[in-house]
């Protein structure tokens, strides 16, 4: 997942796409203010880190720079949009356009940071600063938005717009930006601005208790085991982790399995006490549904009201109308029509899975006299890998050895990057970071200029956001002189001391998606940050991360990184071999939780502004059973009460997004097997055609350029093995 997704809506809306991402401190008569240099005397975020790159220098702030850098950063912000909404010259694309890429630096400085440290490594003065905060930064957002002074700056530009003799990038520039204000409110009523004004300070603020009522429900609902022989199945090394995950929270002589953000849990697939299993997944299940301060219910219900309100008061149906406006997908009837020629494969596909569970739980049962029992959602794991082990005589304990974390980044995603672009990495000890476990590498391009700084943040915390994702400290852009400063995220169990991070196949994948956001962003080069990077529609964004994906397994990338931790032998070729063979395997259901996932979060984005509040889990059961998944085998993949992604995350409405860029992502891969695979010649093209274009081309165009043609899902159905 993309964060430029780390803001929430609202506030990404001010912050990324009228005024740049990291502009310059200066106001239009090029003097700070006197206010400003007092704050910045005293307050490091407000200051230009010295750092390379101009990484955050972490050695000096502390949780208490953020507030008042947040005021003042926001003051600041405005103080010079004024400037330019209110100057007496004519609008031309300098003075109005380009000052507006330019403003606001300290306040972009300041929320690239706050919002990476509330999504990976939050505390509660963070949290109360974020609440507080969340409020005051949908005003400023609104501020900017509906300024009709500054709207009309850019109307009259829009209109003038072919005889202004603009570069492509400028003229996409004015594009974007004119049709995002007219998309925010700008063309409103000063009536109807200021109820916007007032949705969008509630929808703020309760996005923002939203995700951290969630952290809390999500570490209050861990299983907490005391007798060790309930967790049968594990290996040694993930009990010493249980064991000591307990002593982080001081419950000695205990074992606790922590949640992560999905509805099932990795533990399900080893745990061979059926009690066990049931605890874990209903604990998963009902985390947020308990009654109590971490009961999200109320809180979603409103936002999805909220979210309808705000639509129609933009001239749209449903919420979901008018977040696609501006995607690829356009409308959510496109989005649906193309999930609904899913369904009908997944279902079958998951039905047949089902089945072949069904059968191994009736024959073990059978063999050994005890009765038999209905395959139940928190058995799917466990007995699926036994009908993997006999189909495919592949075992997840054979895997993970060769898998060490450490080897999987050096030699499998950084060494991948190499071969296709040329890159390199060094790792640099230098850089304070923000937690111990965090790592920093710089990054050179093919002819050996350094081009970015990477950091890497890959165990799993009770204080940190479930998930993966990728998002930038610093954004690429020429016009500001900046260089990408660029992090990835994930939740992968920290071994115990001593013992080595071992790692499922599927975390690999992730490893490879999140580095392939972070490649959109590292090739960025672009003029203006507004365009720059990963700042594209969220049915977009997916695709580099995606595609990268796919080099895991190629055989030459897979057989430089899958290595034995203890003896350094290469992963023996049956062994490769069954991987290949079992690609495929449990595609059915893993293809359904995505897919009903998807359509849930469109049924929430859909309801008209005079629906009533929701009944949050009638509503789920109706969305899911009209979306035709009725199987209770086969929960969705986010629980409506807990899916972060579109209450906190700003994928309202866009969750498919995941697989119409699976779409793209195999199209594309199926033009690198046309083409000979992984080549330096294949990978610089990838890169000029897509990685390093950002938001500057129509992104369907930019897709049909670099194909020569619009997508087919033909190869993702043949990738998902659904046909």
């Amino acid at each position: 997942m993309s964060r430029t997704v780390v803001l929430a809506a609202a506030i990404s809306l001010a912050l990324a796409a009228c005024s740049g991402k990291d502009a310059p401190t200066v106001n239009t008569t090029g003097q700070t203010t006197a206010d400003a240099d007092q704050a910045s005397s005293t307050n490091p975020l407000l200051v230009a880190s010295t750092l390379p790159y101009g990484a955050p220098d972490f050695s000096k702030i502390k949780d208490s720079d953020f507030a008042p850098a947040l005021e003042e950063g926001m003051k600041q912000h405005l103080a010079e949009i004024d400037a330019i909404a209110n100057q007496a010259e004519a609008p031309t694309f300098d003075n109005t356009l380009v000052a507006m890429e330019k403003a606001g630096r300290p306040l972009h400085r300041v929320i690239n940071i706050f919002f990476a440290l509330t999504g990976a490594n939050t505390n509660d003065t963070l949290q109360k600063v974020e609440e507080e905060m969340a409020p005051k930064l949908a005003a400023h957002s609104d501020a900017i938005y509906l300024n009709s002074k500054l709207f009309q700056r850019i109307q009259t530009l829009h209109e003038q717009r072919d005889s202004l003799n603009l570069d492509a990038e400028s003229a996409r520039l004015l594009d974007y930006t004119y049709n995002d204000f007219v998309h925010a409110g700008a063309k409103l009523s000063d009536a109807d601005k200021a109820q916007l004004k007032e949705l969008n300070k509630e929808e703020s603020t309760l996005s923002t208790q939203f995700t951290n009522t969630l952290l809390a429900a999500t570490k209050d609902g861990a299983l907490v085991v005391g007798d060790k022989a309930r967790l049968a199945g594990l290996s040694d090394a993930e009990m010493a982790a249980a064991q000591a995950a307990a002593k982080e929270r001081k419950l000695d002589g205990k074992y606790v399995i922590a949640l992560q953000n999905t509805t099932q849990q990795p533990d399900l697939q080893n745990l061979t006490d059926r009690d066990t299993r049931e605890q874990l997944f209903k604990a998963s299940w009902d985390r947020a549904e308990q009654g109590n301060d971490d009961d999200t219910r109320k809180t979603v219900a409103r936002l999805a009201q909220l979210r309808a309100q705000r639509a129609k008061l933009l001239g749209f149906p449903s919420y979901a109308a008018w977040k696609l406006d501006d995607q690829m997908a356009k409308t959510p009837e496109t989005a649906e029509q193309f999930m609904e020629k899913l369904v009908p494969a997944a279902v079958a596909r998951a039905g047949a899975e089902a089945k072949d569970i069904q059968d191994v739980i009736d024959k073990e049962q059978a063999a050994a006299g005890k009765p038999g029992f209905k395959l139940q959602a928190w058995d799917w794991n466990l007995y699926a890998e036994k009908v993997r082990k006999a189909k495919y005589d592949l075992d997840e304990s054979q895997i993970r050895p060769y898998f060490e974390l450490d080897n999987v980044l050096q030699n499998g995603v950084f060494y991948a990057a190499n071969q296709l672009y040329g890159l390199t990495f060094k790792e640099r000890k230098d850089i304070p970071v923000y937690q111990p476990d965090v790592r920093v590498f710089e990054v050179f391009d093919k002819d050996g200029t350094s081009m970015a700084l990477f950091y890497t943040d890959y165990f799993k915390r009770d204080n940190k956001g479930g998930g993966a994702w990728m998002s930038n400290f610093v954004d690429q852009s020429k016009l500001l002189g900046t260089k990408p400063v660029i992090y990835n995220v994930a939740n992968f169990t920290k071994p115990a001391e001593g013992q080595p991070a071992l790692l499922s196949f599927d975390d690999v994948t992730t490893m490879f998606h999140e580095f392939g956001h972070a490649l959109h962003g590292i090739f960025a080069d672009q003029q203006y940050p507004t365009l720059s990077g990963t700042a594209t529609a969220r049915d977009f964004v997916e695709f580099p991360s995606q595609f990268n994906e796919h080099w895991a397994s190629d055989p030459k990338v897979f057989a430089h990184y899958a290595k034995h931790y203890q003896t350094g032998e290469a992963m023996p070729a049956e062994l490769v071999e069954k991987i290949k063979k079992a690609a495929s395997f449990n595609q059915g259901y893993a293809m359904s939780e995505l897919i009903s996932a998807a359509l849930l979060d469109m049924q929430w984005h859909m309801l008209p502004a005079d629906a009533p509040l929701q009944d949050v889990d009638g509503f789920e059961s109706e969305a899911l059973k009209k979306a035709g998944f009725n199987m209770a085998a086969v929960p969705p993949r986010y629980r409506t009460s807990y899916f972060q992604h579109i209450w906190g995350n700003g994928y309202a409405a866009g969750y498919y997004a995941y697989l119409w860029t699976q779409m793209l992502d195999a199209d594309a891969y199926q033009w690198f097997v046309e083409h000979g695979g992984l080549t330096r010649e294949n990978g610089q093209i990838f890169r000029d055609k897509i990685l390093s274009r950002g938001n500057t081309v129509e992104l369907a165009k930019l897709y049909r350029d670099f194909r020569g043609k619009d997508p087919s899902i033909e190869p993702m159905l043949k990738d998902r093995g659904l046909k």
